[in-house]
């Protein structure tokens, strides 16, 4: 079994692969009509992107929250994605409860692989063939990030909206970003209910808040 720090390594790398992928999804129209276009359409303007914002290559954390709040949250369910963490516990939660965890979850994931973004300049991104039914409402798209070192799988999970397809969730060698966190939500929960839980959230997000990003 891979250890803890393994584990938060790797989610890093997929957190931050998330936001390589989407971050310059304001600069074009993206097609939400396929799961794998929707993924495919910003790929090829994403390195470059990286490569000249020297902000983000430092780490600077207002400017990466900045960039997903404007160019990837459009293309993800957080409301989902916080709720699959949550499982059952997520139905005890009142609708202000659920709006804080979703607030405090998402702003946790930015702050906690922002870091991640400046590691990711080299890699390109190899898309394996979509499998999925014309009516399919949930699809997994499969890619495989190569660069230095060892290939790494990298797999999203998306949800068919109204609004066009949306990424819920994320795969990085067999370890799921939802279930990462699924049972350290349900200990906070178990020990302090659910306030504890968005205390224990906000607690973590002022913390990491005074983290100042390696040069």
């Amino acid at each position: 079994m891979k250890s803890n720090k393994i584990i938060q390594r790797y989610l890093a790398v997929l957190l931050a692969s998330f936001f390589l992928v989407l971050s310059n999804a304001g600069a074009q129209v993206i097609d939400q009509s396929t799961p794998d276009g929707l993924i495919k359409a910003v790929v090829s303007d994403v390195m470059a992107s990286v490569k000249s914002d020297p902000e983000i290559q430092k780490g600077n954390i207002p400017r990466i929250v900045e960039l997903v709040e404007k160019k990837i949250l459009p293309y993800a369910d957080m409301r989902r994605t916080t709720e699959m963490a949550m499982g059952p516990n997520w139905k005890k939660a009142t609708p202000e409860q659920q709006a804080q965890l979703i607030a405090e979850f998402k702003s946790l994931l930015m702050r906690t692989y922002s870091g991640a973004l400046s590691q990711l300049r080299d890699q390109t991104i190899q898309f394996k063939p979509l499998r999925a039914a014309p009516d399919d409402k949930e699809v997994i798209v499969k890619t495989v990030v190569l660069g230095r070192g060892d290939p790494v799988s990298l797999d999203y999970r998306l949800e068919k909206t109204a609004n066009g397809w949306k990424v819920y969730d994320m795969n990085i060698m067999g370890v799921w970003l939802v279930e990462a966190y699924r049972n350290q939500f349900a200990n906070q929960i178990s020990q302090n209910g659910i306030d504890g839980l968005v205390k224990f959230l906000q607690d973590r997000n002022k913390q990491l808040a005074t983290v100042k990003p390696a040069n």
